[in-house]
């Protein structure tokens, strides 16, 4: 409309050239008038001409105004989000599902079986620039709400997390489940607490070299999860804390800039017939220690876990110690033990078409297209790990001690080695091969059928889908 003004004008002023020639010509009386005319008409044509351009001009306005305030919807491998125009408010829909095919070599373990091992769709957004919100249902086996909080970022050196989340003291507990090196974490984070209900205060500091995180929550077993988000089992709280350094991470040049390194505890008093009292499970998800059923924690239990990672293109590398004490008693009377179990976790990985490895996984370079001759990533990880049960749990007669040296092993070294295929960003699969060798107490007498009677050794398939 604009670029055609100009040029009406510039035809109207040449007809009315045109015109005055002619009138000339011709010397007729009536000459003034019909120019005067000509001029009248041109006017008003051009009176028309520009209210056309201003209702353009406010629509254009209207429809750039309409354009600010609409919601933007995303959706692309890995992502589905619906936000508003300025990003203030948003809600993003992921999800994960995970089928597994699992194999045993051995009749002392379960039968070969499909299973279902995880399904979840996960509710995450922002509202108001500085709150965000998590809620994260699991419909894989025991259904539950696995993640359900709120988050203030006042400052991404100061944020406060009110719910249901993950304890922050395991290194490997803490990364998010679809990328993981193994199909399983190793035997070593479950002596750390799961998720629990409570406050976290965190944030990144030192130009984000330095991550904190202080929280208070009611407090779980060892490798336990709070299922329900119910009321606490008594008055005491759990608290726990970490800090991480990533002190090359503003350095992109630096050999170490993928270098990692923290330590976390935790510490509560438990003071209930139903403490803090654990069970633990192999790589194959197997019980290979329990405590006897009446054994329950009546005193302090700390957690204490130093932790690193290293990640260099596409070498990857994650390990961590852990120590767990517990005061035990058993039926509530007679002896109280302050049991210390350590566990130990050291995996790597590299990725053998060279994309880079992190702690938030792999990104592939190409999906699986057989036709256009892409075949999507490849890495190779392995691990060993291993739990040592104190030897205190197994000493004094059968009614005395806390747990059954014939169905309890002492001790478990676990060695793993697999291959993770991304077919995509949101799709991969994986193929885990792990072996358990178990260490008995001594006088430990173990029935032929039982678990610990002999080595495990476990296949774990899995294809994910993960957005």
């Amino acid at each position: 409309m604009k670029h055609f003004r100009p040029a009406f004008r510039a035809a109207l002023i040449a007809a009315i050239g045109f015109s005055t020639a002619s009138f000339g010509a011709a010397q007729t009386p009536s000459r003034d008038d019909e120019i005067a005319a000509l001029r009248e008409q041109i006017r008003l044509l051009d009176q028309k001409l520009r209210v056309l351009e201003r209702n353009q001009e406010l629509k254009e306005e209207a429809t750039a105004a309409a354009a600010k305030t609409a919601p933007k919807i995303t959706a692309s491998d890995g992502r589905i989000e619906i936000a508003s125009a300025d990003g203030a408010h948003s809600l993003r829909l992921r999800g994960l599902v995970q089928g597994d095919f699992r194999a045993y070599d051995s009749a002392n373990n379960p039968n070969d079986t499909f299973l279902l091992r995880r399904a979840r769709l996960i509710f995450e957004g922002k509202f108001a620039k500085n709150f965000s919100y998590v809620v994260q249902p699991e419909f894989g086996g025991t259904i539950q709400i696995l993640d359900a909080y709120v988050n203030a970022g006042f400052s991404p050196a100061f944020q406060v997390r009110v719910g249901k989340f993950k304890t922050p003291v395991g290194l490997e507990q803490l990364q998010s489940d679809p990328v993981a090196f193994f199909n399983e974490r190793s035997v070593a984070t479950g002596l750390t607490p799961n998720r629990d209900v409570g406050l976290q205060i965190f944030g990144d500091v030192l130009d984000k070299r330095l991550n904190y995180t202080f929280a208070v929550l009611n407090g779980v077993p060892d490798g336990g999860n709070n299922t329900t988000g119910s009321a606490d089992f008594d008055s005491n709280k759990l608290f726990a804390a970490r800090l991480f350094a990533t002190p090359f991470a503003n350095d992109p040049e630096s050999a170490l800039s993928g270098l990692g390194i923290g330590i976390a505890a935790s510490v509560s008093d438990f003071e209930t017939t139903s403490g803090r009292a654990a069970s633990y499970r192999t790589d194959g998800q197997q019980t290979f220690f329990s405590y006897d059923a009446t054994v329950a924690a009546v005193g302090q239990g700390t957690t204490i876990s130093p932790q690193a990672y290293f990640y260099r293109g596409p070498f990857g590398l994650l390990a961590e110690y852990i120590i767990s004490s517990i005061e035990l008693q058993r039926g509530g009377a007679g002896r109280v033990a302050d049991v210390k179990n350590h566990g130990y976790n050291l995996s790597v990985g590299y990725v053998l078409t060279g994309e880079d490895s992190s702690y938030r996984g792999v990104t592939p370079k190409t999906v699986f297209n057989p036709s256009a001759g892409t075949w999507g990533a490849f890495e190779i990880v392995a691990r060993v790990a291993g739990v040592d049960i104190d030897d205190t749990v197994f000493t004094g007669p059968a009614n005395l001690r806390f747990a059954n040296p014939n169905t309890s092993a002492s001790a478990i070294t676990t060695y793993g080695l697999g291959l993770n295929w991304y077919l995509s960003r949101s799709v991969r699969a994986n193929f885990d091969l792990f072996h358990n060798k178990f260490d008995l107490a001594p006088g430990a007498t173990p029935a032929a059928n039982a678990l610990i009677s002999d080595d495990e050794t476990s296949f774990i398939s899995r294809l994910q889908l993960s957005f």
